[in-house]
């Protein structure tokens, strides 16, 4: 049997938060990165900044964007695909990925109808991008009139380009503006495409294996909900999960406490005992981007951690709890607060717009889940500042300023925490 504890604090390893902003980013650590989480999310929203970038801050701390955008696009260290939604994943796990690209030429989102109604526009969308290299959405223009916009609003080469990245014959050759540009694959990853693509069942467990891998341990919902992409049926994931326990790759464990069935990889049974007898899972603060992969299952956050998170971008404004871009506050291992929080580009300042702080750590109990103790008051307060003067020089702001706190009465010390680390 292995305790919650244990269990918390592997995934804290796995996600590389047992040192927040404490790695150096370098080819390499953005690799080991890459293949130990299985995949960084892209998103467009860009209040404080880019998905990506602020995944990557709260492992690396500051770090030069363009040095990121040289080993993505230039080295080819990683590739962007769909892991979880969209994402940069290694380049070394490429043979895996090629199965799914593989595979979604004929089994894929409603593309059936679109290639019947557009029989040629594959084909002469493919061409333009080999005689005229990289290509993007914009270099297509749109010839309707009165189209609806987003997702059914696509107009046919914008279909088309996603099927031919989707599918693998082309990839994601740079961005310009965040906006994708595509080469044929072959060009973007010459030395990748000439590795033989995993079979259908290697793939399977592969999938599943990463997916274990990036949490430590899990439950099947916590599996069916990491590495999302590609969509299997249950009975498929059953089959694939069975078939590893009886090879011995997988093992059913016991988590203390927990009623669902849980699963680890056999080689993980000793970290997980290694975990489970740390005095602390992790040292160090940072604030986690609402897309971060450690919170792509916000119910295993809940069970780990006690923590109950969910992204309010794409809730009515009225409805909002804790605000439009609250970042999860992650301090010596634990979840204690979040910051609701907006980069104002033009006066170059950093707005923490509501602080707040979980219930627990402000009445000073211990944590409702994983615990390994209470976070004295000075510690939280002080790692809310560090954070936030930390992200504050990677987003370029040159002052952060602080709207309410909740609990209001820790509101001054916030603000003189934050204020010395100015000083």
């Amino acid at each position: 049997m292995f305790s919650l504890r244990a269990a918390a604090a592997l995934y804290l390893e796995r996600q590389q938060l047992d040192r927040p902003r404490g790695r150096r980013l370098t080819a390499a650590s953005l690799a080991a990165f890459a293949e130990s989480v299985g995949g960084i999310q892209l998103d467009s929203i860009n209040v404080v900044d880019r998905a990506h970038h602020l995944t990557l801050w709260s492992r690396f701390g500051p770090y030069e964007r363009a040095a990121l955008d040289r080993l993505v696009y230039d080295r080819r260290v990683l590739f962007e695909y769909w892991a979880h939604v969209a994402c940069l994943v290694s380049t070394a796990h490429f043979p895996a990925w090629r199965r799914a690209m593989l595979d979604y030429r004929h089994a894929h989102k409603g593309w059936v109808r679109f290639l019947k109604r557009h029989p040629t526009m594959l084909r002469a969308v493919e061409a333009d991008i080999r005689a005229r290299g990289p290509l993007g959405n914009a270099d297509f223009p749109d010839k309707r009139r009165g189209q609806p916009t987003g997702w059914w609003g696509w107009k046919p080469e914008t279909h088309a380009l996603d099927f031919l990245w989707m599918s693998g014959r082309t990839g994601v050759h740079s961005r310009t503006h965040f906006q994708k540009r595509f080469d044929l694959l072959e060009r973007v990853l010459p030395e990748a495409v000439s590795c033989a693509p995993l079979d259908a069942a290697a793939f399977r467990r592969w999938h599943l294996q990463r997916s274990l891998h990036a949490m430590g341990a899990a439950t099947e919902t916590d599996l069916r909900m990491y590495l999302t992409f590609p969509r299997a049926a249950a009975a498929e994931r059953a089959t694939t999960l069975r078939t590893m326990i009886r090879d011995g790759e997988v093992v059913e464990i016991e988590i203390a406490g927990a009623r669902a069935r849980w699963y680890a990889l056999a080689r993980d049974l000793e970290p997980l005992a290694a975990a489970g007898r740390r005095r602390t899972a992790s040292r160090g603060a940072t604030l986690l981007s609402p897309f971060d992969s450690f919170l792509w299952h916000r119910e295993r956050i809940l069970r780990l951690f006690g923590y109950d998170y969910r992204i309010e971008v794409y809730v009515p404004a009225q409805r909002r709890t804790f605000g439009y871009y609250a970042l999860p506050l992650l301090v010596d291992g634990q979840l204690i607060g979040r910051v609701d929080t907006k980069l104002h580009r033009t006066n170059r300042r950093l707005e923490l717009r509501h602080v707040r702080y979980e219930p627990w750590f402000a009445a000073g109990d211990d944590p409702p889940g994983a615990s390994w103790g209470r976070v004295p008051r000075a510690r939280g307060i002080a790692g809310l500042a560090a954070a936030a003067h930390s992200l504050a020089v990677f987003t370029g702001a040159e002052r952060v300023q602080v709207g309410r706190v909740t609990p209001g009465a820790l509101r001054a010390a916030v603000i003189a925490a934050i204020r010395g680390m100015v000083d």
